[in-house]
């Protein structure tokens, strides 16, 4: 493939439109024209339409722009990775996407190693649906992935699981809910009111299957695919709910709330998901060696 005519279809589509894009690289609207119909016949594809007086990019020319944007990103920190002052240390940009459904201590805690690392580092955390953001890891506008479930062999995204830990999952209530509660752990779950993960969390299949095996029958009173919301209606006493027990002592502290119980066959797992088998980007192995050598210990 020629960059050259990939870079003038990449300018004409963040412009809008040839002559603009033409005055932006002070080349003739007839010369973009003719390299970008070069680049067409290449692909076998129509990458813009005309609407009106106006082109627009058909559904291969949008799949090629996110290409293009991801091909020329790079270019940009190759440029300034190598053409950095002399003797400066060079900045790691690190993309990673977290799944909404994992907890943001978690992911601090996570995280927070390749902030440690000697080079400064340029974190650009995004936040989303788990199938959203492997959908971003594919297109390789994030490195990592951070998700509390593996990638699926059904998913046609080349990537690879790296597991980071688990922990299990412990149980909270304010002081006055607790005292409101009839008997103990967890039989004084029954008919209380309580809190819980949504359809998308990992845990709450899990969580369903150990509520039936307990015998054990809570009036729900909401349902959160964020943890952290959850946490907060449970923190003005609104119900019972649970969180990751290697947060345990962050939640109490946070919330003024109390570890009424822990269940050891209630179990969120963690991973790392990237396209690398063997990692190498040096914040993704600050990240996984961290998580298992000192991160999950409850």
């Amino acid at each position: 493939m020629n960059f050259r005519h990939l870079q003038y279809f990449w300018a004409t589509a963040h412009a809008g439109g040839i002559v603009k894009a033409g005055e932006q690289l002070h080349t003739s609207p007839q010369t973009l024209s003719g390299q970008i119909k070069l680049l067409e016949d290449r692909l076998g594809q129509k990458l813009f339409r005309k609407s009106g007086r106006k082109l627009e990019l058909t559904a291969d020319g949008r799949v090629a722009l996110a290409y293009a944007d991801e091909i020329f990103h790079l270019g940009s920190e190759l440029e300034a990775a190598l053409r950095g002052p002399g003797g400066a240390r060079r900045t790691l940009e690190f993309r990673v996407g977290v799944a909404n459904s994992v907890a943001k201590t978690v992911v601090y805690r996570l995280l927070e190693p390749a902030l440690q690392l000697p080079d400064p580092v340029h974190m650009v955390c995004s936040e989303g649906d788990f199938d959203d953001l492997l959908g971003q890891l594919a297109l390789r506008r994030v490195d990592l992935v951070i998700a509390d479930e593996p990638l699926s062999k059904r998913v046609s995204v080349k990537a690879f699981n790296h597991p980071l830990g688990h922990s299990t999952m412990s149980f909270f209530a304010t002081p006055a809910l607790q005292t409101q509660l009839e008997g103990v752990f967890p039989q004084c779950l029954d008919g209380a009111p309580m809190l819980i993960p949504g359809p998308a969390s990992s845990i709450r299949a899990p969580f369903d299957a150990w509520l039936g095996t307990q015998r054990l029958r809570p009036r729900v009173v909401g349902e959160f695919d964020d943890l952290a919301l959850m946490a907060t209606f449970g923190r003005e006493g609104r119900g019972v709910f649970v969180s990751p027990s290697v947060l345990a002592a962050e939640t109490e502290a946070q919330h003024g709330v109390r570890v009424i119980g822990r269940s050891d066959e209630l179990v969120e797992q963690f991973y790392a998901i990237s396209v690398e088998r063997r990692i190498s980007h040096p914040c993704v192995v600050a990240i996984t060696s961290a998580a298992r050598n000192r991160l999950f210990e409850h």
